[in-house]
């Protein structure tokens, strides 16, 4: 399976690969923080691509202008996605390329195909504390909070930390993207000229108090 995005291609890892993989993976920011040590060659990246990354439904993102990988998104079933309608969804992206808006484009699309081709009815997504990262990527995409576990052990990195997991339900999914498609009819409707500005930040301050009143950003 191929996904693609506006500035995004979301394929199946290659053995070719494991170069790229290394030069993002090796970082002491990017691994840690997601409970899973730096890469310490390519060789060890290549070993990653071979017995982790080449599980059902991981896919490596790749910018659209040169098909390279600048990071990792998937859906994954363990022991808190263990039904058969319900995936976690889990993503990590080099440090070159954070605050760019790249793992919240791949996680929507990851959505999408989840609950509208793949029958999902519910989607997790955890992080451990001190991840602020992952969890602003979480509030952005719409999750909410569901429950806090203390003494979790994380084996790769021989620690036991707190972890929080937050849900979207296919119900929630379908609000959110309702509110993002009013959201850029108010802004084709701008552009166009179709309402002045006053309307437009009228009716966007009314589409936020909504948002808002639902827990969408």
């Amino acid at each position: 399976m191929i996904l693609e995005t506006k500035r995004l291609i979301l394929r199946p890892w290659c053995e070719d690969d494991a170069e790229e993989l290394y030069k993002y993976a090796r970082d002491p920011e990017v691994g840690p923080p997601a409970g899973w040590p730096p890469h310490t060659s390519v060789e060890n990246s290549l070993e990653i691509i071979r017995t982790v990354l080449s599980a059902t439904e991981t896919y490596a993102v790749c910018l659209k202008e040169n098909g390279k990988p600048i990071g990792s998104i998937g859906l994954h079933r363990n022991d808190l996605a263990e039904k058969d309608d319900e995936y976690e969804l889990g993503y990590w992206i080099g440090k070159p390329f954070w605050g760019q808006g790249f793992i919240p484009e791949a996680s929507r699309e990851m959505l999408r195909y989840a609950f509208e081709e793949l029958g999902m009815n519910r989607i997790w997504c955890g992080y451990y504390d001190g991840n602020e990262k992952s969890r602003r990527v979480q509030e952005k995409l719409g999750f909410v909070y569901h429950h806090t576990t203390e003494g979790l052990e994380v084996g790769q990195m021989n620690e036991i930390r707190t972890g929080h997991s937050n849900l979207m339900t296919k119900e929630r999914y379908q609000k959110v993207e309702l509110f993002r498609e009013q959201k850029k009819l108010l802004d084709t409707f701008l552009e166009t000229g179709a309402i002045s500005c006053a309307q437009y930040e009228k009716s966007f301050g009314d589409l936020c108090d909504l948002m808002e009143m639902h827990g969408v950003e």
